[in-house]
């Protein structure tokens, strides 16, 4: 019998979450996805350090936002030349509240891109977060054909809003929701009650692939943000998954039978939901989401930190 990884890979596209380009060989992926945090992590690695200094060398009198971009360039452009599909990249976090701004910044992603040979139509997706105004920044880059990925993901009607402006791919995570719940039960979480399908952050990712095949929306899903490999076995058969690379290597040596329950029959069978639409609706939903808001907030924090440690890289 195949691995649980090869097997995965049947029912469901796996994408390598990391910037370790290294490591992406040796799982052979479709696509993968980098982040401010995976891109810090790396490039503080010794076999990429060279990186970064020909960054500072060749571009140290730019900007320091342009150097950043260059940066996470070079790391996109590395990653395409092991995978066959998308890398996907993120714009700054410190402008997931301003809508022209993300749009230009994604703008210039693509050009720098488009300098080094690559179709970005094909393979490049831009990664905002899912906040109302990185929603509408990706609506106006989807009609101008520069696909997105929206991230941080957490809260239903998140989705519903990437849904319907046409967004190309979101991330709604699965490990963030699942630390959130266990911290809030604190003594009283059950770990095997609350496992495999029972998860909240794989009901969250379940509820989600099921509105979107019942109402033939055409954005893909893929579950982020695993933290363990029975997270990623509840959600076989959802369109895309995107796995670290040590749970990618987990699922290499499992050789478990894959049980797989998502598909369009499956949600077809599912109970159907509606949401309300609209900026205000937006934001009322979401504010009545604790868990949704707080982890938003959260990522939002973090990838900032993360992007002013690696201004400080570029710095040095």
């Amino acid at each position: 019998m195949s691995n649980a990884l090869d097997q995965l890979k049947k029912v469901t596209t796996v994408v390598a979450d990391t910037g370790d380009f290294q490591a992406i060989a040796a799982f052979l992926p479709q696509d993968a996805t980098t982040n401010p945090s995976l891109i810090l992590k790396a490039v503080q690695k010794p076999q990429y350090l060279h990186l970064l200094e020909q960054v500072k060398l060749k571009y140290g009198h730019e900007p320091l936002e342009l150097q950043t971009d260059r940066l996470l360039v070079a790391f996109g452009t590395e990653i395409l030349k092991i995978i066959p599909g998308r890398v996907s990249t993120e714009v700054d976090a410190r402008l997931s509240f301003d809508t022209a701004a993300t749009v230009a910044r994604a703008k210039r992603i693509v050009s720098l891109y488009k300098a080094e040979g690559i179709d970005t139509e094909k393979r490049l997706l831009i990664k905002t977060a899912s906040t109302w105004e990185g929603i509408q920044a990706a609506k106006v880059l989807e009609a101008e054909g520069i696909h997105c990925n929206l991230t941080l993901l957490f809260s239903p009607i998140q989705a519903h809003a990437c849904a319907q402006v046409g967004v190309k791919l979101i991330s709604p995570f699965v490990g963030r929701i699942y630390d959130w719940y266990k911290k809030s039960a604190g003594n009283n979480w059950d770990e095997a009650v609350n496992a495999g399908e029972n998860d909240p952050g794989v009901k969250s990712v379940r509820r989600i692939y099921a509105y979107f095949k019942q109402n033939g929306i055409r954005t893909e899903v893929m579950g982020a943000s695993f933290r363990n490999a029975g997270q990623i076995k509840a959600l076989a058969g959802c369109d895309l998954l995107t796995i670290s690379p040590e749970l990618l290597a987990e699922l290499q040596a499992d050789d478990a039978s894959l049980k797989v329950d998502l598909n369009t029959e499956w949600a077809l069978s599912q109970p159907r939901e509606s949401f309300p639409e609209g900026e205000a609706a937006f934001r009322y939903e979401l504010n009545a989401d604790a868990m949704g808001t707080e982890k938003l907030a959260e990522g939002i924090r973090a990838f900032v930190k993360d992007s002013i440690t690696l201004d400080g890289l570029l710095l040095k």
